[in-house]
């Protein structure tokens, strides 16, 4: 079975049934309210994506705090298995306090006219997750599914925020006296680890390079686009992920 194919048998992205690390409580960085977002819409398919909806320091910070908590690898059986090509680094924490400040700071006010089957955008999913991905590693072409959370509520968006790309970043090294896990890696200019959305043809119709502190929001469930994430060529890839609840 080749990636380009639907899995029969699909792992299920960003499920709550997950195990998630057990590491200590993060410190995670404030999010400030933001105003007079920008918003970039794909024509035909439901998906976008907002610039600067996490400030530079607010994305170095949860680098910095996800470094110290430490991450897991995360991998599959692969496509001969009916399961996408996975190879990356992740985080999972189940944090409502975060979802909620996460989603207070503007998405909320981008999901007020959005309904699907006459549910509205309630929030974000507490699952919250972050990867890393490193030279080489990569996501196979896969769908995201929908996630049932009980009491009426369903995921139908996924939420990405890029926290580096977009050139290079402020720093070239870890500062002196700086005790942190950062590795000098992590500021170099982020290099691939594009996002590409394929149609029914397995034609390319998205595709989204990595820029530090935009979001990516796209449906998911029984409509969602096949999509992966291209190997990072240069540099370190980080992303907080994840999903807009409907209720």
């Amino acid at each position: 079975m080749t990636e380009s194919e639907r899995p029969k048998r699909k792992r299920k992205m960003g499920d709550t049934k997950e195990t998630a690390s057990k590491k200590p409580a993060a410190k995670w960085p404030s999010i400030k309210p933001k105003k007079n977002l920008q918003i970039t819409r794909f024509r035909d398919f439901d998906l976008f994506t907002v610039q600067n909806f996490f400030t530079s320091a607010e994305s170095k910070a949860f680098i910095k705090a996800a470094e110290a908590i430490g991450f897991a690898h995360q991998g599959s059986l692969g496509p001969a298995k009916g399961e996408a090509y996975r190879d990356n680094d992740r985080i999972s924490a189940n944090d409502p306090v975060l979802a909620d400040t996460v989603w207070e700071s503007g998405l909320n006010k981008l999901f007020s006219d959005i309904k699907i089957r006459g549910k509205i955008a309630v929030g974000l999913n507490p699952n919250i997750r972050l990867y890393r991905y490193k030279v080489g590693q990569r996501f196979g072409r896969h769908i995201d599914e929908s996630v049932d959370l009980g009491d009426g509520k369903r995921t139908y968006y996924t939420l990405l925020v890029y926290l580096s790309g977009g050139g290079p970043g402020e720093l070239k090294s870890k500062p002196k006296n700086d005790s942190s896990k950062l590795s000098d890696a992590s500021f170099d200019p982020l290099v691939g680890g594009e996002t590409v959305f394929y149609g029914p043809r397995n034609n390319i119709v998205a595709e989204v390079a990595p820029t530090e502190g935009t979001a990516l929001l796209h449906l998911h469930g029984h409509k969602c686009l096949l999509h992966e994430a291209r190997n990072v060529l240069k540099g370190v890839k980080y992303v907080f992920r994840s999903d807009v609840v409907f209720a």
